[in-house]
Formats: C-alpha cells, structure tokens, sequence
C-alpha cells in the first residue's frame, strides 16, 4: 500500500526478512506460501529465482470477492438492496462520464436485447449474459474501478436471481422496455428518471422472486 514494493519487485532473501521481522524461517516460508496461494507473489527458480510482486487484475479481485459472498451465504435481498444502491450511483456517474463510444455500445447492447426477447422462443441464456453485458458497461461506464470490480464479483454470484426475469414472458417484456427506457434516460441526462428507472428493474426483480416462491 506504501508502494515500497510494486509489482516485478522482488522480495527480500529469506535470510533478510528474518533478520528484518525478527522472526524465524519457518515462520517467513508459511507467510511467503500464504501470499502465493493469495496470487499476491509468485515463486520463480534458477539464477534469478526468488518471490516477486504479481501484477493484481480486475479478474483475481473479482473472483475472491464472488467466492466470499459465495460462502457467505448473503440473503439474495440483502444482495439486491446492495446492487440497487450501487446500481444508483453507478448510473449517476455513467450519466456525466460515459464517452460517446459507451454510450453508442450501451444502445447496440439493448437493442440485442429487444431482438433476442422478441423471437418466437427466446434463447433466455442469451438474454441473461447480454444482461450481464448491460450490468458491467454500466460499471465500466462509471469509470471507477472499484464499481467494476463489484459488479463482476456479483454478476458471477448472483446473475443467476436476474436470468429469472427472463424466463417469465411478463417479467422478460418489462425488463427489457425498461432496460430501453435506462438507457435513455442516461445518454439524455436525466438523473432522477434514471434513478427511478434503475429502481423500477429491482422492483421486477422483487416481484418476480416472490411469485416463483408463491
């Protein structure tokens, strides 16, 4: 956090960071074995062999992020009460630093969506990854890191709540209308519409998941 090691970097020999901790070497092995399995370093042999600093992605935060909520057991409310805030202020965000590039991509994607949804039999996995499509631009949109990083660590635990829109022909056309209606609402910078329209997909949502567990 400091930035006095940044990645390519490598460690100090085991001999020093004892020297440095105080400590013994079996103690600095179980904390140089414990960073590797975090993918934090990555052990190289031979002449220049040693523990070096990894370059971190969105991909490796991601990932531990999906596997903790995994594990947690996180009430599938509570998870979208969470995304619905996010979803608010990522939306507020997207709506005044979206390039017209993002902007363009995100009508292109929703008019997939309208295409697909309106076929004589849906392909409903084709309609739930073009919404998670629609869920990570709106991150990207934002351009603040950390929102991506959330989005794609819940999109991978939890995409599958929303795919349940898409297998109900009344919930499917609301979502994506209301995906359309999103869309404008953001490229045309309206943020309270916007904010109401990002709501009214968890009221769906909501609506959706209480009549498949009537």
């Amino acid at each position: 956090m400091n930035k006095q090691l940044v990645p390519g970097d490598c460690l100090p020999s085991e001999r020093d960071l004892q020297n440095q901790f105080g400590t013994g070497r079996g103690v600095i092995r179980e904390a140089i074995t414990a960073l590797k399995q975090k993918g934090l370093i990555e052990v190289k042999k031979g002449q220049k062999g040693g523990a070096y600093i990894k370059q971190i992605d969105v991909a490796n935060i991601s990932d531990s992020l999906a596997l903790f909520l995994q594990q947690k057991g996180m009430s599938i409310f509570d998870v979208a009460e969470f995304r619905e805030t996010i979803d608010q202020t990522m939306g507020q965000l997207a709506m005044v630093r979206a390039t017209p590039e993002q902007q363009q991509h995100l009508t292109d994607t929703v008019t997939r969506l309208e295409m697909v949804a309106k076929e004589l039999k849906p392909d409903t996995a084709q309609l739930a990854e073009l919404d998670r499509e629609l869920n990570i631009l709106l991150a990207e949109m934002s351009h603040n890191p950390i929102f991506l990083w959330v989005m794609r660590a819940l999109q991978q635990g939890f995409s599958s709540r929303d795919n349940n829109l898409y297998h109900d022909p009344e919930f499917r056309d609301k979502t994506v209308r209301n995906w359309r209606t999103t869309s404008i609402h953001l490229i045309e910078q309206h943020p309270i519409k916007l904010q109401a329209s990002i709501s009214r997909h968890y009221e769906l949502l909501q609506a959706c998941l209480d009549k498949s567990q009537a």
